[in-house]
C-alpha cells in the first residue's frame, strides 16, 4: 500500500472518460511541479527551493535566514501560492501580542458569551516574517501549534487543519530591536535554509525584468494532494541500519570538541523525516545514506552550539557537521 502511494497519486490523476485513463500522477511528479512552479519567482535558486517542499512533505517548520533583498519573503509566498490552501501572514514587530498570531475571544453581546476569532496561525502555510522582531512572549505562542498543531485559548485546544507549515524568515545581521530566537524555538524548525546572493545569470534576469509585471504564479497543487503526499512519504522505508547511522551521528555530534550542545533526539526524528521526503522526491520508496549526509547540515546546523573556544578559532557549524558525517562510518550491504 505505501508503495502504491508512492509510485502514483492515482486518486489525483485527471482522468478523460471518453478516452483511455490518463496515466497517474507520482510523487516526484507533483514535487517536480511545485518546485518548477515557485522557480519561477525565485531565479536560480532551485535547491533552496527543493529543500523549502522537502520540509512541507516531511510536516517540518523551515526558517529561512539571510540578508534583507534576497527574496526570502518572495519565497514564502511562492510556496503558498504553489498550493491551493489557506495562507496566513504574521509581520512581526516589538509590539505584536501572543494574541495576534493566535486568535482572542470577543464578546458578543446579544449571545452574552465570548466567541473565538481565529488569527492567522489558522492557516496551511503560515508565514511569520522576521521572526525576530517579535518578544519572547510571542515567539513563545508559537510553540505549541509547531509542535502539536493545535492552540490552546483561555483553557480550549483548538485544532490546526492539515497540512500545517510555519515559514519563519530572519534577519541575521540586524541587532538593533530584534530577539534571538531561543534554542527551544529553534528545535522546532525542520530546516534552517539560507537563499543566498544570485548568481551572474539570475542576478541579469532580475535587472532584465526591474520595472515590468510582476511574475504571477498560480496554484498547481490542493491541499488534500499535498496531505496525501505528506502520507506517501511517512511510508518510505528506512532500515534499521539507517536509523542506527542516524543515531550515530547524533551521538558523535554530543562527543565532538568543537561541541557545546550536540543535538537532540527531535533533530534525529527530523533528520529521518526530511530524508524520507527527500527519497520520495526522486522517486524511491526507500531511504539511502546519501540523503542523510545530503540534509545534514540544513536539518541539524540551528541544532548545535560550538564551544567558545571553537568559535574563537573561527570554525563554523557546517565544518563541523562535515567533520562529524566524515567520522561516523556509512552503512554499507543490503540493508542499507
Amino acid at each position: 500500500m505505501r508503495e502504491t502511494l508512492l509510485r502514483t497519486l492515482g486518486s489525483n490523476a485527471v482522468t478523460d472518460l471518453t478516452t483511455s485513463p490518463a496515466p497517474a500522477t507520482t510523487f516526484a511528479d507533483h514535487f517536480d511541479r511545485i518546485v518548477d512552479n515557485i522557480e519561477k519567482v525565485i531565479r536560480g535558486k532551485r535547491l533552496v527551493i527543493e529543500r523549502s517542499v522537502l520540509c512541507l512533505m516531511a510536516e517540518g517548520h523551515l526558517l529561512v535566514e539571510d540578508v534583507p533583498g534576497v527574496g526570502k519573503t518572495s519565497l514564502a509566498k511562492a510556496l503558498a501560492t504553489s498550493i491551493d490552501c489557506k495562507f496566513g501572514r504574521v509581520q512581526f514587530t516589538p509590539d505584536v501580542l501572543p494574541s495576534d498570531v493566535t486568535g482572542v475571544g470577543i464578546w458578543q453581546r446579544e449571545q452574552h458569551q465570548f466567541e473565538f476569532q481565529p488569527g492567522p496561525i489558522f492557516a496551511n502555510i503560515v508565514l511569520g516574517d522576521e521572526i525576530n522582531r517579535a518578544s519572547p512572549k510571542t515567539q513563545a505562542a508559537l510553540l505549541e501549534a509547531m509542535e502539536e498543531r493545535q492552540v490552546t485559548i483561555d483553557g480550549t485546544s483548538h485544532q490546526l487543519e492539515q497540512p500545517f507549515m510555519v515559514l519563519a524568515t530572519q534577519n541575521p545581521m540586524e541587532h538593533e530591536g530584534t530577539y534571538p530566537l531561543p534554542d527551544s524555538q529553534l528545535d522546532r524548525f525542520l530546516m534552517r535554509v539560507s537563499v543566498g546572493y544570485p548568481d551572474r545569470d539570475a542576478a541579469i534576469e532580475i535587472l532584465d525584468g526591474h520595472g515590468q509585471i510582476r511574475v504571477e504564479i498560480s496554484s498547481v497543487i490542493d491541499a488534500a494532494t499535498v496531505s496525501s503526499m505528506i502520507d506517501a512519504a511517512r511510508g518510505v522505508h528506512v532500515a534499521p541500519s539507517i536509523k542506527g547511522y542516524i543515531v550515530a551521528l547524533a551521538d558523535a555530534s554530543r562527543q565532538h570538541s568543537a561541541v557545546a550542545l550536540g543535538v537532540s533526539p527531535r533533530a534525529t526524528v527530523a533528520l529521518q523525516s526530511a530524508s524520507r521526503a527527500l527519497a520520495a522526491s526522486r522517486g524511491r520508496d526507500h531511504v539511502v545514506p546519501d540523503d542523510i549526509k545530503e540534509l545534514a547540515d540544513v536539518v541539524l546546523s540551528h541544532r548545535l552550539a560550538l564551544t567558545s573556544d571553537a568559535q574563537l578559532q573561527g570554525r563554523s557549524v557546517s565544518a563541523v557537521i562535515n567533520d562529524i558525517a566524515d567520522a561516523v562510518p556509512v552503512p554499507t550491504g543490503h540493508d542499507a
